[in-house]
């Protein structure tokens, strides 16, 4: 997974790459290489503090709309994710405005000063 995490966000502008908040999933459980890869400021969550995340927690909501608690996603086809994760890219969010991750991420790129 990390591997997988490391070729998608060195997609993205250095700008856009500021940190990074995970929570203490086994999912993370090789950020230290990460982060020595991305040299990416990296915080944690504290455990069992969900409101320290609210897009990641709203995130996961939105995809057990899809994928139930315990779905096996050895068994999901790439292409059944990546129509899900087209799906959750142009759902508005309220966080963003009312506008889509991928507007959003369409605009920061085009104006890549903002920050």
């Amino acid at each position: 997974m990390r591997k997988a995490f490391e070729k998608e966000f060195r997609k993205l502008p250095d700008n856009l790459k500021l940190s990074l908040t995970y929570d203490n999933g086994t999912e993370m459980a090789q950020h230290k290489t990460f982060t020595k890869n991305s040299k990416v400021k990296v915080y944690f969550a504290h455990p069992y503090s969900p409101w320290e995340r609210p897009t990641n927690e709203n995130t996961k909501g939105l995809i057990r709309d899809y994928f139930p608690k315990g779905t096996d996603f050895n068994l999901i086809s790439k292409k059944q994710l990546k129509e899900v994760q087209n799906q959750l890219n142009e759902k508005p969010r309220k966080t963003l405005e009312y506008e889509s991750p991928l507007n959003t991420i369409s605009r920061l790129y085009m104006n890549q000063n903002f920050i």
